[in-house]
């Protein structure tokens, strides 16, 4: 865990994008990635040395679709999440979408001395939720996930397990119309596992869409399909 608290996610979409971020074009497509290429440069210049990532990744997600999104370790699967949501700018390439956004990063990013019920009233007045809109929707994630009774638990004093389900409740707690989950069930039992599959398919039927990124894939007939990267582009499994 870490003290240090990045932006909430709706507050990170904004600013980091190539391009503008527009609705996107098609009636049906909700979130849409075209031309993306990422480098990293390692080194000191002039032996500075660069890393191709992403090498031009098209990527779309429809309304009320459930995708996922796989590839090898260091394949820039994070990295092209990180671009969708606005937390990393790409090099090249344009991102649009239609809708609120909901990131669950790989880590999560808590104060350590908040409570559960002090994360989703700082997240609930960063989406610009009222309090009864917030309090309810807190509620429900509650009973989904099953973590009630460690509503006013510090951050510091969870489990990994109860801090992933926070993790993801934050993410949820606008019901955006697109969710970004990047290995959302990290450390879940079973039975909470179970839960998580049951609220994508609640996500799915209310036509939300969700993109979750995943090192390998068991469930395979959970999702609509399943993009994978592979030498920095997206292509169908």
């Amino acid at each position: 865990m870490t003290s240090n608290v990045a932006k909430p996610p709706q507050a990170k979409a904004s600013s980091a994008t190539v391009g503008p971020v527009a609705p996107a074009t098609a009636p049906n497509v909700v979130l849409q990635a075209s031309g993306v290429t990422k480098e990293y440069r390692r080194g000191i210049w002039p032996a500075q040395r660069r890393t191709p990532v992403l090498r031009g990744v098209d990527l779309e997600l429809a309304a009320g679709e459930v995708v996922g999104l796989v590839g090898e370790n260091g394949s820039g699967k994070s990295t092209l999440m990180k671009i969708l949501v606005g937390d990393l700018a790409a090099d090249t390439g344009t991102i649009t979408r239609d809708g609120r956004i909901g990131y669950c990063p790989q880590e999560p990013v808590v104060y350590e001395r908040l409570t559960c019920d002090e994360h989703f009233e700082l997240f609930g007045r960063a989406y610009g939720l009222t309090d009864d809109t917030e309090r309810a929707s807190r509620g429900r994630i509650y009973t989904q996930l099953g973590f009630d009774r460690y509503a006013t638990t510090r951050a510091d004093r969870l489990s990994g397990g109860t801090l992933s389900k926070l993790n993801l409740g934050l993410a949820l707690l606008a019901d955006p119309e697109v969710l970004l989950l990047d290995e959302p069930y990290a450390g879940f039992d079973f039975d909470t596992y179970l839960k998580f599959w049951d609220l994508v398919a609640e996500r799915r039927q209310a036509g939300r869409s969700v993109l979750i990124i995943s090192h390998f894939v068991t469930d395979e007939e959970r999702f609509d399909r399943i993009v994978q990267l592979r030498d920095g582009r997206a292509v169908p499994r």
